[in-house]
């Protein structure tokens, strides 16, 4: 197929990547990111370190890059000026533990069909709360579920790369990585598909209908986890990758970005945030026996999110070559401390309704991480600022808790 013309960069846009390029590579090259990645990973590989932080501002980008800052006019232009400027500025803003490295990542272009049946989402606007009907009224219906369909256009990716190659090769190396997912865990599938009001329901009314629903959730997701291992399309996420639901993949193994990967020599990661509210015996029959083929796969594996982990942790570390456990806000920090010790990582998720708010109350961000402080001495510390939808309009607030989280956690 033709380059499409939204993929036509014209000199002028091609001038500020290439400018914005080169700071990124500058920036890349500084003696402090070897410093970082030698951090993260002897953190990874369970070595005493100083606790290390990362803050994502996530829906607070938008109050900290504009859209009228952005200098490129072509659509692919202006996301890929983005994302350079994101990199200046956790370089030279957050500063927090994230490396800048020198590379630039171009994802596969590709197609990717239903589970056979889809949702229908009410509301959602700007980024805004949604309800949903759920397609599964009945689990006689199952026969119509199967693996969503992968369909790569191999010529508009390697044109997209070349691209990127001509535009900013010579200043930063560029990469071929899609992330083809960020979880594995099934559960946010589920609700989607049958509901989560219904779900619950299922528990008691439908149990075997709802095993089955899992079963097929499995097993679709692990025929397209199989398709992209075996056509290819895996790179290594045990380097600079976001892994889990925060920190970083960098270990001591070897890898080589460029190369197609297989699962055994990769990070997977499976969290039930939509079960929360579900007891841990109901967990360990419904939900867990489905996730854990899926997490067999992996050679090492993060498991958690946002729900609170310390009533399930007997049937979480049965997770194999467990290596990051999230402990998020509503966790009981103390728990989780005695549980994960010094033998799995402690990723904590500190409250983003911190940064929320025009004016950040300093002094609760100061007692949380105290009481952190205090509970996880001897563990394997890592602070993950994420989900914040916005940053009170004041983006300072990110680069001021930062600074905060090193005071208190002694990470300066």
């Amino acid at each position: 197929m033709a380059m499409n013309q939204m993929d036509i960069i014209s000199e002028e846009d091609r001038s500020v990547l290439r400018s914005l390029a080169g700071k990124v590579a500058e920036l890349a090259a500084r003696k402090t990111e070897e410093e970082k990645r030698d951090l993260w990973t002897r953190h990874n590989e369970l070595e005493e370190t100083r606790p290390l932080i990362f803050c994502d501002p996530e829906g607070g980008w938008k109050e900290i890059i504009q859209a009228d800052m952005l200098a490129c006019r072509n659509d692919l232009a202006r996301g890929w000026e983005l994302r350079l400027r994101k990199e200046i500025f956790w370089a030279q803003g957050l500063k927090d533990d994230r490396v800048i490295e020198p590379y630039f990542d171009v994802a596969h272009v590709y197609q990717e069909t239903d589970w056979g049946m889809h949702e229908q989402r009410i509301g959602g606007e700007r980024g805004g709360s949604f309800i949903w009907d759920a397609p599964l009224k009945t689990y006689d219906d199952l026969d119509k579920l199967h693996a969503p369909v992968i369909t790569v256009d191999h010529q508009a990716t390697q044109q997209r790369l070349e691209l990127a190659k001509s535009t900013l090769g010579d200043l930063l190396a560029v990469r071929l990585r899609t992330g083809w997912w960020w979880s594995l865990g099934l559960t946010q599938r589920a609700a989607y598909l049958r509901g989560l009001e219904q779900l619950m329901m299922d528990i008691y009314d439908h149990p075997d209908g709802l095993k089955r629903f899992m079963a097929s959730l499995r097993d679709a997701t692990l025929a397209r986890v199989n398709f992209l291992e075996s056509h290819g399309l895996l790179r290594s996420n045990r380097g600079d990758s976001y892994v889990g639901s925060g920190g970083f993949g960098y270990t001591r193994y070897p890898h080589n970005s460029d190369e197609p990967s297989q699962t055994k020599d990769m990070w997977g990661f499976c969290e039930s945030q939509e079960t929360t509210g579900w007891g841990p015996e109901i967990f360990a029959e419904f939900v867990y026996p489905y996730q854990l083929p899926l997490l067999e796969k992996f050679a090492l594996n993060c498991y958690g999110c946002c729900e609170p982990l310390h009533s399930r942790w007997n049937i979480i570390a049965k997770t194999p070559r467990l290596r990051r456990v999230s402990v998020s806000a509503w966790a009981d920090v103390e728990k989780m401390a005695e549980q994960l010790g010094d033998r799995v990582i402690y990723s904590y998720k500190p409250p983003p309704s911190d940064l929320a708010r025009p004016v950040m109350d300093e002094a609760h961000a100061r007692v949380v991480l105290r009481r952190l402080r205090n509970a996880t001495r001897g563990c394997r510390l890592e602070v993950i600022m994420k989900d914040n939808h916005t940053l009170g309009g004041n983006p300072r607030n990110a680069i001021r808790w930062i600074e905060i989280a090193r005071e208190e956690l002694g990470s300066e």
